[in-house]
């Protein structure tokens, strides 16, 4: 027997047959609810596929009945309207960047864990709207700079758009919401070149001194220093070919450099030359001060012990080195800002943007533009040459008089 609210009243009334294709609908005593019910198709072994909807209502069952059956036509996979959006990032971090860095996985954790869990995390894939995700951005604005509030955005609709291929959810709202401007984030800078000469002068002797040469006068990435090898410095005239290095590797994911451009054989100036050949020797008396403990990677910056360097001990060492230097403040100042002067001071010469993307391993002058905008100058006329005239060559009897690295 039918029961339920009204139940009396409809048994009293002519019994109408629903129309063919809509399915059945009945009350459901056990939970107090109305139960529509519709056959969608036949699975692989011929069973019917059956999706239901439930309501206090009949009205409220078939609306959600038909929320299922969409679902279903659209190829959504059983059960995805209850997935929230702390479910779908989760699932993003787990497996989707399972080929990155430590580093970036560790960000990306911390931005979800931070800016997209506790505002959004609760929220149901399905019901979340555009207009929630422009004032979760806009909210996020006053906090952020322009470049970690992309970024979080990034991680946000890159999740979405995982559950959208597993059927988890129909769009991808966050494509439809740009990222608004946030806080100014801190300006990069660079050395002048009375600044830039004074660093290569005070942080003589310092161990340091051969990596700030390099970063400044070459111009490479700090990844792309980091992972340089001796195999591919070559200070002697080999072939009849100028001083150079290849830059071929990096500290990145898999050891490729950035880009495809980024892979680029660079000629060294004199001063590297002679910095770095004073460098090996120094390298060799750590290799037999450390004796069985050393590890030969053949990097030309490795640890006392031979192991590659970590980004934030290079900081470290890099700041202690230009603690030497008068005027300087220590904390404003990172390696990556090196390169940065490369191109202030390259920029001042006159050298061409063309020519100064093509050092820097740009894959276009936009690029070097948009990076380093500041450092260009709005009037400009390989890197070696130029740097040899900023920076004379060192003598050896110059060289012999240094003190000793510590």
């Amino acid at each position: 027997m039918t029961t339920g609210p009204g139940a009396t009243e409809r048994r009293n009334q002519p019994k109408r047959r629903r129309p063919r294709g809509e399915g059945g609908l009945r009350w459901d005593e056990k939970r107090h609810r109305f139960i529509a019910e519709k056959t969608v198709g036949y699975d692989g072994r011929g069973r019917r596929i059956v999706k239901t909807g439930s309501g206090k209502s009949e009205s409220a069952a078939l609306r959600a009945l038909r929320a299922r059956v969409q679902e279903h036509e659209s190829g959504m996979l059983p059960g995805a309207h209850r997935v929230t959006v702390a479910q779908a990032v989760e699932d993003w971090l787990e497996f989707e960047r399972s080929t990155v860095g430590k580093k970036t996985k560790e960000g990306n954790e911390e931005k979800y864990r931070l800016h997209i869990k506790p505002y959004l995390g609760a929220r149901r894939l399905k019901d979340l709207r555009p207009d929630e995700v422009d004032r979760w951005l806009v909210m996020l604005s006053a906090s952020l700079s322009t470049s970690t509030l992309k970024q979080v955005r990034s991680v946000l609709g890159r999740s979405m758009r995982r559950a959208m291929k597993r059927g988890l959810v129909e769009r991808n709202v966050v494509e439809l919401c740009p990222a608004p401007t946030g806080r100014p984030g801190r300006p990069s800078k660079s050395l002048t070149l009375q600044q830039a000469s004074d660093v290569l002068d005070k942080t003589r002797g310092h161990h340091m001194h051969a990596y700030i040469a390099v970063s400044l006068l070459v111009g490479l990435r700090p990844e792309e220093v980091r992972a340089l090898r001796w195999s591919r410095v070559h200070l002697v005239d080999e072939d009849q070919r100028v001083p150079h290095v290849e830059v071929w590797r990096s500290v990145r994911v898999g050891g490729d450099v950035k880009t495809r451009k980024s892979r680029r054989t660079l000629a060294i100036s004199g001063y590297v030359v002679a910095v770095l050949e004073r460098h090996r020797q120094d390298q060799a008396e750590w290799r037999e001060a450390a004796g069985p403990r050393w590890e030969d990677h053949d990097l030309v910056f490795p640890s006392r012990l031979g192991t590659e360097q970590d980004a934030h001990n290079v900081r470290r060492m890099f700041r202690d080195a230009l603690k030497q230097v008068p005027g300087l403040d220590v904390t404003q100042w990172t390696p990556y800002e090196l390169r940065h002067s490369f191109v202030s001071i390259l920029s001042e010469r006159g050298l061409a943007i063309e020519e100064i993307s093509r050092l820097m391993g740009h894959s276009g002058t936009a690029v070097t533009e948009l990076v380093y905008r500041h450092e260009l100058r709005p009037v400009l006329e390989a890197g070696a040459s130029v740097m040899d005239t900023v920076f004379p060559s060192l003598n050896a009897k110059s060289e012999d008089g240094d003190d000793d690295a510590p």
